[in-house]
């Protein structure tokens, strides 16, 4: 793994990233739920790398909920509840482009573009100064003929070239991203089951009962610098989300 660590200025931190291969090894099953994962020094090894940074990687794990620790003992695996399958939407590449192949039109209902300030995350996972200038965008986004499932907000690092029109922002992201040509070569995302927030209730017209899926999604161009993050919330029973290796 270590070779695959970017270590270029303005990449994402090392713990960071350690972090985010770590979480992919316990999303994909490689770890079972209560099985004790690699002790801080065999990682250190693995990813040649220092304890500190093992140590972040790991909290940060473990806020999320997926590792907790025992004194003497080492960190473990927590376990994971897995819903029944119905039907869904199928996500196997971008959003646009999944819906068209399933013959669906995408609609976009909203959209609001907003220069902010960073969070310490979000500036830690693009590799920028912490509170320094992102694009925010926010949309919800259905198929013809139904009202919103899915909800998205997505920080891209700012430039002058960017439009702040939220008009911009209904079409496809991605190819609105290639007309300054910025290319995304790689991506890496893991999902979650989350309740519904008040927030996510009014925006998506759903109960607090209603189960939502959350995708977290990372694109990064081919010098490892992550372009865009998006967290995404999905109607749970109208969407699955599904990868094929």
């Amino acid at each position: 793994m270590n070779d695959k660590l970017a270590k270029k200025k303005g990449s994402s931190p090392l713990y960071s990233q350690i972090a985010d291969d770590l979480r992919f090894k316990l999303l994909s099953g490689e770890w079972a739920a209560g099985e004790k994962i690699p002790p801080e020094l065999e990682l250190c090894t693995i990813y040649n790398v220092s304890r500190i940074t093992i140590r972040k990687a790991i909290d940060e794990l473990v806020r999320e909920g997926h590792l907790y620790r025992e004194r003497a003992k080492g960190t473990f695996v927590l376990s994971v509840d897995h819903t029944t399958e119905k039907e869904h939407y199928t996500m196997v590449r971008g959003f646009t482009r999944e819906m068209e192949e399933l013959g669906k039109t995408v609609r976009t209902l909203t959209a609001h573009v907003q220069l902010i300030h960073a969070s310490e995350r979000i500036s830690q996972q693009l590799g920028i100064e912490n509170g320094g200038e992102v694009l925010q965008i926010r949309r919800t986004r259905g198929v013809e003929g139904s009202k919103a499932f899915a909800y998205f907000v997505t920080h891209i690092p700012y430039t002058e070239k960017f439009s702040l029109d939220s008009s911009d922002y209904y079409g496809s992201l991605y190819e609105y991203l290639k007309k300054f040509n910025i290319v995304l070569s790689e991506s890496k995302e893991y999902v979650e089951a989350v309740m519904a927030t008040p927030e996510l209730q009014a925006i998506l017209e759903v109960s607090d009962v209603t189960p939502i899926l959350k995708r977290v999604r990372m694109v990064s161009s081919s010098d490892g610098q992550y372009k865009e993050i998006s967290d995404c919330y999905y109607v749970g029973d109208q969407y699955r989300y599904y990868v094929e290796m």
